[in-house]
């Protein structure tokens, strides 16, 4: 085979086409210099350039009078400093020459100056009286602009300046030069900016001046020949019937929406019918049921023939349509009303065919728009509906619609029923089991926003759904949902894959809420794992963060010890002792969680060491985010139990103060010292300025105590009976007993040592007691914010240290009491495991020398860790 010839367009060096390529250079030249000189010339530069001597007022009025147009727009942009400056001089030479340049002014700089002077007024820059003197002619002389966008600007302007200009100058000023300016001689702009300062001044006067003078206004404007000034003064009703008040409402503005609502223009009578649903609050009983019911009833049967944007504001309106003329529907008008609803649920639905969208016409892509819109509303009006139909009714009269909405085919629809998914749960209550499979449908949803809008309170819409029912017995429901953990995890993989790693991290964040859902055992083989992963692989920190946290609460609730100490195993390992710096800088934020979530023993006890060690890291970061640390680790001693970890604490910071060549660590670290030194230590005894936190450190305690006494207790009464306690048989008798789910005080705490003995319990009734009290904490609902723990951990054994001449520092014995913290495969895994051997850890940062990856020289053997079983006497 002969190897292919070169490509035509190959790439070729030698010397006749470099010689080309700099003919080709030497065109570009050519062709670029035209643009260059028609930049600025020099006499332009010229023009454009002022004197730096000048002041701020002095330039200001420079430009304005000689300059070009640019330069007096950037004047005027930065008219609300010179206010705040010098608010006499830049109202005495600066305005006035504003005023001339406005005059003829194009569009950029009339913009400009509208929100300039907005900007000075919401400043507050000068007095009332003084802005309405010097700008409120201004204004008003340049809200007729031919140009609708600077109208409108100068149109919102004033309207600001209406709050809060006082009623004389507003009934002089703009009051009385509006009764020529709404006549039907004015232009059509004029009217209608008259509708809309009629609708901002109405509150600002009595009911005499309003009856007298604005009313017979507003009844004009309604009546006006143009329909776009009838539909502006009819949204401007409302505003003027929360100033007239309920009478003056009923009597003047009720007759004018009436005729409105009957115009021969299709947004009048939009508008019209929008008014009427805003206003029903303020009408009563038999104005809603004789004037207000016809209406609405003919408006929703003419509302199919007319224009879909109709429907579009209809389908928007109908749930506060239908809450506010609930109670006076005939059963009749009620079911027309719910099969109107269900029609507009469909809309569209029926009509779509196989056809690409490059062969519908547009004027049928335009309406298909329209019906989604129109979908779309009626998903945000279902919690609404639900409340008209009765929650009791929803199976019969609603559910069919619930699950057309979920497996719309536009993702706008489902989107909006994913946000109403947690109040349409709550109305269901005992019957939310009924949408737990369009729970699971929008777990599964293709599109990442619907599940986006679902998590935001998946952990309210799980509580639900685990203790709601048929059943009065508030046993776990979600046993009967066996495709929930699967949605889930399903769930958690397409927002891992996709980039949205918000919506990742929100997940992850709500996940916290499962161990109060599903079983201790379902977490660890199904979620537990893959949080590690995460916490491992993952390459957005706040995604790292959000899954250590939660592997931290899946951690706090593990029921079983024997997993609690192979996930603790693999913490220190994996994270802590790592070979990526990476994995040891989250092993730090693992640390700060597990400050906060478990109690302070419990961090003393397993990763006070693994922390501390890190201070021989050879990363200088790992280092630095050790010192930032360092005063969470010493706000969990207590004095004197943990005098010698204190020790521990202080021999590492000395040797940090000593050792450390880094100048950026070793500034964080004489900063730590310092705030080290400020802090004070809590006291095994209670303090009264610690109270609350030992009080809430105690509930700690107590709570892991109880997960701890849990598995024992079941593991006897397995034993004994030779078969698990049965859910159903658990509440029962914990329903009976009515035991609280805390320990009581007198319980006391096993720790090692001479003070440490536990009180034998003899009675097997007090067993009982303590195994539903510890099954009924699992199982006792949980706090509305989830992302706070409410309690959380225990003190069953504290860490005791062998002075050793060998090494470095100080060898520790960890003694692990849980009797069961041990891997599950013996041949596999070490039932022992510690931080290493140096000082409390590895020698990660002396002797030889170290990959900046690496955790540093494994070669040193590990401390052994005494496991010793806590038995409970019989």
């Amino acid at each position: 085979m002969h190897p292919p010839p070169p490509a035509a367009d190959a790439m070729d060096f030698s010397q006749n086409s470099l010689f080309g390529y700099m003919e080709d250079l030497q065109e570009l030249t050519i062709i670029e210099r035209p643009v260059r000189r028609s930049l600025k010339t020099p006499e332009e530069i010229e023009r454009l350039t002022v004197d730096e001597d000048l002041s701020d007022i002095e330039r200001a009025v420079y430009l304005l009078s000689a300059g070009q147009d640019i330069q007096g727009t950037s004047v005027i942009a930065n008219l609300p400093f010179l206010v705040r400056q010098n608010p006499a001089e830049t109202l005495r030479r600066v305005l006035p020459k504003v005023r001339e340049v406005l005059h003829v002014a194009g569009v950029e700089m009339q913009l400009t100056a509208a929100v300039s002077f907005r900007t000075i007024l919401q400043e507050e820059s000068v007095s009332i009286h003084t802005y309405a003197h010097s700008f409120l002619q201004v204004i008003l002389l340049h809200l007729e602009h031919r140009d609708a966008g600077v109208s409108n600007a100068w149109l919102e302007t004033l309207l600001s300046v209406i709050e809060v200009l006082p009623k004389e100058t507003l009934k002089h000023e703009i009051l009385n030069p509006l009764v020529s300016k709404a006549q039907l001689s004015q232009t059509v702009q004029s009217r209608l900016v008259s509708c809309k300062i009629l609708g901002k001044m109405t509150n600002k006067f009595d009911a005499h001046t309003i009856k007298r003078e604005i009313l017979p206004l507003v009844k004009s404007l309604c009546q006006d020949v143009e329909y776009e000034v009838r539909s502006c003064m009819c949204r401007q009703l409302e505003n003027i019937a929360q100033g007239i008040g309920t009478e003056l409402t009923k009597s003047v503005v009720l007759p004018e929406l009436i005729e409105l609502s009957r115009d021969e223009g299709s947004s009048v009578r939009l508008a019209a019918f929008e008014t009427l649903v805003n206003l029903l609050d303020v009408f009563d009983t038999d104005d809603r049921s004789q004037t207000i019911l016809p209406l609405v009833k003919s408006f929703c049967e003419k509302s199919f023939k007319a224009d879909e944007s109709i429907l579009i504001s209809l389908s928007f309106h109908l749930g506060k349509l239908c809450h506010g003329l609930y109670g006076i529907f005939t059963p009749d008008q009620h079911l027309r009303f719910l099969e109107f609803y269900k029609k507009l649920c469909t809309l569209g639905l029926q009509q779509e065919n196989g056809h690409n969208e490059d062969q519908i016409p547009p004027q049928i892509l335009e309406q298909e728009k329209k019906y989604i819109s129109v979908r779309k509303n009626c998903a945000y009006n279902f919690p609404a509906m639900i409340v008209f139909v009765d929650p009791k009714n929803f199976h019969m009269e609603l559910y069919s619609t619930f699950f057309c909405l979920c497996h719309d085919p536009e993702v706008p629809v489902r989107y909006t029923i994913a946000i109403c998914f947690y109040e349409v749960s709550k109305l269901l209550n005992s019957g939310v089991y009924l949408i737990h499979k369009e729970l699971i449908t929008l777990l599964q949803d293709e599109s990442l926003e619907v599940l986006d809008a679902l998590i935001d309170h998946l952990p309210e819409i799980l509580e639900l759904m685990s203790t709601g029912g048929e059943s009065s017995v508030q046993e776990n429901k979600l046993s009967s949902l066996p495709d929930l953990i699967p949605a889930l995890t399903a769930a958690e993989q397409r927002a891992a894959a996709s980039l949205k790693w918000r919506t990742h991290e929100k997940l992850l964040q709500k996940y916290a809420c499962l161990p109060h859902i599903i079983s201790s055992d379902q977490i660890y083989y199904r979620f537990l794992q893959r949080m590690f992963t995460i916490v491992m692989t993952n390459n957005v920190l706040p995604v790292q963060k959000a899954a250590s946290r939660t592997l931290c609460i899946f951690l706090r609730y593990n029921r079983k010890q024997e997993q609690r100490h192979e996930v603790i195993q693999k913490l220190i390992e994996q994270l802590g002792q790592g070979k990526s710096y990476w994995n040891r800088l989250r092993f730090l934020d693992t640390c700060e969680f597990i400050i906060e979530i478990f109690s302070k023993s419990f961090f003393c006890k397993y990763f006070f060491l693994p922390a501390i060690e890190l201070t021989h890291d050879p990363v200088a970061n790992v280092r630095m985010k050790l010192c930032y640390l360092l005063p969470k680790v010493k706000s969990t001693l207590k004095i004197p139990a943990d005098k010698h970890l204190l020790q521990q604490l202080e021999m590492c910071v000395r040797k940090l103060l000593c050792q450390e060549k880094d100048k950026d660590v070793l500034a964080i670290v004489k900063r730590t010292v310092l705030e080290l030194d400020r802090m004070e230590m809590s006291m095994d005894a209670f303090q009264k300025k610690f109270y609350e936190k030992d009080l809430l450190d105690q509930e700690k305690e107590r709570e892991e105590l109880l997960l701890m006494e849990m598995e024992q207790l079941e593991k006897e009464k397995q034993q004994s009976d030779g078969r698990p306690m049965s859910e159903k048989s658990f509440e029962k008798k914990r329903r009976d007993t009515k035991t609280p789910t805390t320990l009581p005080k007198s319980i006391p705490i096993s720790v090692p040592g001479p003070s440490g003995t536990s009180t034998p319990s003899t009675s097997k009734e007090i067993k009982k007691s303590k195994l539903i009290r510890s099954q009924s904490f699992n199982n006792q609902a949980f706090h509305a914010k989830y992302g706070n723990l409410d309690k959380c951990a225990s003190k069953s054994s504290t860490v005791g240290y062998t002075p050793s001449v060998s090494g470095l520092g100080k060898t520790s014995v960890v003694s692990l009491t849980d009797d069961s913290f041990r891997t599950r495969n013996a041949c596999s895994a070490p039932t022992t495991f510690s931080p290493s051997a140096s000082l409390p850890g590895t020698s990660r940062g002396t002797g030889n020398s170290v990959d900046p990856k690496s955790s540093g020289s494994k070669e040193t053997p590990p401390r052994k860790a005494t496991l010793k079983s806590r038995k409970s006497n019989p």
